[in-house]
């Protein structure tokens, strides 16, 4: 019996009996009293029930051991001993750091939590945080070494240590890495690897095949690398996704990728944040190339949004003392295209972005919207289905800024005249968009079903398919093929044919965290056939069919 009935049985004995006894009620509240302690018992938040799962899901890639967060929680008794510094961080929506409204638009690997989950963590926390039953603590993730990604096919180094001096300053500085490639690659992903985690606030990495950097890196030989000062004009080079501390690098999709020349130069802007404490970084940049049995039918490109694109150009990105202003850009698409990620950037003063597309009909499609916005967590963010750009459509950008002495990120006291520049103390707007040409059926591509994987009931299994579609597959068709983990780790993924034969690897020791993810293959790249998906993670394996028709 629930607390709702419990409370309703008693008017009900009561208005049939008017005599009824005090033993009578005596008893009835009793019942009622027991029925709601039992409903509180059975409801309690405990660590193994409910909060484990939202600390393995949305702060162990950070807080562990070897990475950017400041403390490790791994286990119940670490969680226990940060439980108050939890409900405020989350209460405060300062943890996870995920800016972008979930209102407005969707994402890949989103790292919010829900009014439920916050709630439970401040009742976990006001309660005293019980552990609960060990039996139902789930298993922690299980991180791999050195890359989420798995093995990397090129791994970039620093040649030297960089020095960054202890006077609470940030600094820009840009590294030169040569690839050494002897022929053109297809890059899936980039993955930089901070050298020291305390300082490494985050990265941009371009691609230079004219020795533009080089040159200005030799004009100075006594000394690695150059300030941002001296790079006027590379954040225009075509741009790779950069780092930000505490998401996932991302392989492109089935079929796409980027170039990477042969002979040319890995460019590495990085931002350093202010130390009290004299440091020094040496990164490493593991680079994941397309597979030969992989076939590349388009090509990720970058355009950038700055001030130029500006309804007043260039010279009216500025803000004076004591200004709260706003700054509308805009692109028209001249062709159709699928754009698949957007990586919006300012500093300090920024407060805000909303990005959206306006149709040739005059119809929206929301893109970003950023409401408070924070330099601290910069972000790439990868949508979770194509976003469709029709010839003739108009990407709009509209970013706000506060130079007042009210704004308490404002790195000037008193404020002073600021505009276009890549220091911290200097202002930005910047718009990387990520697209590929436009393909029909880009529309019906899913990359990360986010309306139906939270309604899904849980699977029992560690590993599990749980459909491919479309099946049958052919021509053009993009084929989603839905899996389940209920631990988060490393997984491969290969594509047999009927005779067990090796064609395609489509993961290899990839790490998913816990729940449902999508990988993808191009139906076209197949000849008609029956094939199988098998899908392996911590010991556990599961096997799909598939049929491509002719």
């Amino acid at each position: 019996m629930n607390d709702t009935a419990s409370f309703t049985f008693l008017p009900y004995i009561y208005n049939q009996n008017q005599s009824v006894s005090m033993a009578t009620l005596l008893k009835s509240l009793l019942f009622v009293g027991i029925s709601l302690l039992s409903h509180m018992c059975l409801a309690q938040v405990t660590y193994t029930s409910h909060i484990a799962t939202i600390i393995h899901d949305h702060c162990m890639i950070c807080h562990r051991q070897g990475e950017i967060g400041p403390m490790e929680l791994t286990n119940y008794q670490q969680v226990k001993n940060w439980g108050p510094m939890i409900q405020y961080v989350t209460q405060e929506k300062l943890m996870p750091p995920w800016k972008a409204d979930p209102h407005y638009s969707r994402f890949l690997d989103e790292n919010f939590l829900t009014e439920e989950q916050i709630n439970a963590i401040a009742e976990w926390v006001e309660n005293d945080m019980p552990y609960g039953d060990a039996s139902e603590e789930p298993a922690p993730p299980i991180f791999p070494e050195n890359s989420l990604l798995g093995e990397p096919d090129l791994v970039l180094t620093f040649d030297q240590a960089h020095f960054h001096p202890g006077n609470g300053r940030d600094q820009y500085w840009y590294f030169v890495l040569p690839t050494g490639l002897e022929e053109d690659k297809v890059v899936k992903a980039i993955e930089l690897r901070p050298g020291n985690s305390k300082i490494v606030h985050h990265a941009l990495l371009f691609h230079d095949a004219d020795g533009q950097a080089r040159g200005i890196d030799d004009e100075n030989p006594d000394q690695y690398g150059f300030p941002s000062s001296s790079g006027t004009g590379l954040m225009n080079l075509p741009q790779y996704p950069g780092y930000v501390p505490g998401q996932k690098p991302r392989l492109f999709p089935d079929g796409l990728g980027q170039v990477m020349e042969a002979g040319s130069d890995l460019v590495v802007q990085m931002h350093y944040a202010p130390f009290s404490i004299d440091q020094t970084d040496s990164s490493s940049i593991n680079i994941f190339f397309a597979r030969d049995d992989e076939p590349i039918e388009r090509f990720v490109q970058d355009v950038i949004m700055l001030p130029f694109h500006l309804e007043g150009g260039f010279s009216s990105f500025f803000l004076n003392p004591g200004d709260i202003k706003s700054f509308h850009g805009q692109i028209t698409a001249p062709a159709k295209v699928s754009m698949i990620g957007i990586f919006p950037h300012m500093h300090y003063l920024g407060q805000s972005w909303e990005v959206y597309i306006e149709n040739v009909d005059g119809s929206i499609e929301p893109l970003i919207r950023i409401n408070d916005w924070d330099f601290n967590w910069q972000g790439s963010y990868y949508f979770n289905r194509y976003k469709i750009v029709e010839q003739g459509a108009t990407v709009h950008a509209i970013a706000k800024y506060d130079n007042t002495a009210g704004n308490p990120n404002n790195p000037s006291n008193p404020p002073r005249f600021v505009t276009w520049g890549e220091g911290s103390e200097d202002e930005m707007f910047y718009l990387p968009l990520l697209f590929v040409p436009y393909r029909p059926g880009d529309e019906d591509v899913v990359f990360e079903d986010i309306s139906s994987s939270a309604q899904r009931h849980q699977r029992v299994s560690a590993t599990d398919i749980e459909r491919i579609y479309p099946n049958p597959a052919s021509g053009d068709d993009f084929i989603h093929i839905e899996f389940y983990l209920q631990q988060g780790q490393a997984v491969s993924m290969q594509l047999l044919d009927r005779n067990g034969q090796l064609v395609r690897s489509l993961k290899q020791n990839e790490f998913f965290g816990s729940g449902h993810h999508i990988a993808h293959v191009q139906a076209g790249s197949l000849p008609a056939g029956t094939y199988f998906v098998v899908l392996s993670a911590g010991g556990h394996m599961t096997t799909q069919s598939i049929v491509i028709a002719p």
